[in-house]
């Protein structure tokens, strides 16, 4: 989150209308798309944190919950507005979001997005907002030829940005692999948590019944 909402802060303040005029207010300047209400959740609060010295404000738009107070935070026009493709589309048929004046739009957890089929969902936003002064940013744990297909079609030549190497560990990381008999793993695992444990530890075991013992 921090990765693209702290660039984005400074950005914001100075920012003003086309007329000229200064304090920009009543409209969203920043639109983020994230697959899970969970997600959109989290975004939205750090958002808030970090933004709490800095008068700018945003609002979670998501399914499960009531609209009735999304559609108030969409008709004052916060700043940044943090939402699942679903339930913000469900406000667009409506006449509630202000995105007219949208400068930033960021799709955190693209991969996922398309896992779960909202990408036509991405696709009718998109095309609602403005086509001119907008920056698209667009986060994605991996990069499959489609994630890269539809990232070209939502910002023709954009800039590519790698962090870390594909297919290896983070360099903080370290892989140690014991070949073990599968009667002799249980008495091993208890010995390394007992002696070698430092933090918390997951676990992953091919079945439920290997998962309880």
């Amino acid at each position: 989150t921090a990765a693209f909402v702290l660039p984005i802060f400074p950005r914001l303040p100075a920012s003003n209308p086309p007329d000229g005029t200064t304090a920009p207010r009543g409209y969203t300047r920043v639109l983020i798309l994230a697959p899970t209400r969970e997600l959109a959740v989290q975004i939205d609060d750090e958002i808030q944190g970090f933004a709490y010295y800095t008068g700018l404000s945003s609002a979670a738009i998501y399914g499960g919950v009531h609209m009735s107070p999304q559609d108030i935070a969409l008709r004052a026009g916060v700043d940044i507005v943090v939402a699942t493709p679903g339930r913000l589309l469900d406000h667009m048929r409506g006449d509630a979001p202000k995105f007219d004046k949208i400068e930033t739009f960021v799709l955190d957890e693209a991969d996922r997005m398309m896992d779960m089929g909202f990408w036509p969902d991405v696709r009718r936003i998109a095309d609602k907002l403005p086509k001119t002064n907008l920056q698209t940013m667009l986060f994605s744990a991996t990069m499959p030829e489609e994630i890269m297909k539809f990232a070209d079609e939502l910002a023709a030549g954009a800039h590519y940005v790698q962090v870390g190497s594909t297919g290896s560990p983070a360099k903080t990381i370290t892989h140690v692999a014991h070949i073990l008999p599968s009667a002799e793993k249980v008495d091993y695992l208890t010995r390394f948590l007992k002696k070698d444990a430092h933090g918390p530890v997951l676990v992953f075991a091919r079945t439920k019944i290997g998962a309880d013992r």
